[in-house]
């Protein structure tokens, strides 16, 4: 009897990244050819972010801006059985689709992430980036810039991600623990490193232990995203 073969749908969240779009999208059009689904959740772009993207994308619809809600939209409407959040600034290694889809059904997990890389070249974010990828592996909590990806069946299951504004990621990594630990990949995605350099590399782990420890003792997570993003509204 032939069994066929499981396909990911990749959701991809974004607002005003015209810079960057064409190329990120670029990146998963391999993916695309094998037979696998793209989808765009755009949250509001004015800079032209959905013109550049609809050549590149078998979906593109609108949601109300905030990470966690424009997943869920995109997961409505996957066609694959595993789903991949993908952030417009991270870059999946070679045969991404391989990777998962085997390592899934070698370990017999359902979820996981890959280990991640920042993109710039000072040498304390190598440190940074393996401190990220060894807590992720004995917490069993991942990131959204470790491109999480999980078992379609699963994620409905656990109830999808919350529709808070922050720490939405580590919400649904808690849940998703409840069912199995993650597949680790050790194959890296490189991710943006423009807050690290932007704001300081020190400051800004220091500020990211604070926003988690915070969370951890029930602070609000609009509270939170207030502070992680400045000058925006951030009511769900």
């Amino acid at each position: 009897m032939e069994t066929r073969s499981k396909h990911l749908t990749i959701v991809v969240p974004c607002l005003d990244e015209a810079e960057g779009i064409d190329a990120a999208l670029a990146a998963l059009q391999p993916y695309r050819r094998a037979g696998h689904q793209v989808i765009v959740v755009d949250g509001g772009s004015r800079d032209g972010t959905v013109e550049l993207a609809r050549p590149h994308a078998d979906r593109i619809i609108g949601s109300a801006r905030g990470r966690a809600l424009q997943m869920n939209a995109g997961a409505t409407l996957a066609e694959g059985e595993v789903l991949l959040f993908l952030h417009a600034d991270t870059r999946l290694p070679p045969e991404a689709d391989r990777l998962i889809l085997d390592g899934l059904a070698r370990c017999g997990r359902c979820w996981g992430r890959f280990d991640v890389r920042l993109s710039g070249t000072l040498p304390a974010l190598r440190m940074v980036e393996g401190l990220m990828n060894l807590r992720s592996r004995l917490t069993g909590v991942a990131t959204g810039d470790q491109a999480i990806f999980v078992a379609r069946e699963t994620f409905e299951a656990v109830g999808r991600y919350l529709e808070i504004p922050l720490m939405e990621d580590i919400a649904l990594s808690a849940r998703l623990k409840r069912v199995g630990r993650p597949l680790c990949l050790r194959a890296q995605v490189v991710t943006s490193s423009r807050r690290w350099e932007r704001d300081g590399i020190w400051r800004t782990i220091l500020f990211m232990w604070r926003l988690r420890i915070a969370y951890f003792f029930g602070a609000d997570p609009c509270r939170l995203a207030s502070r992680y993003y400045p000058g925006h509204d951030h009511d769900v």
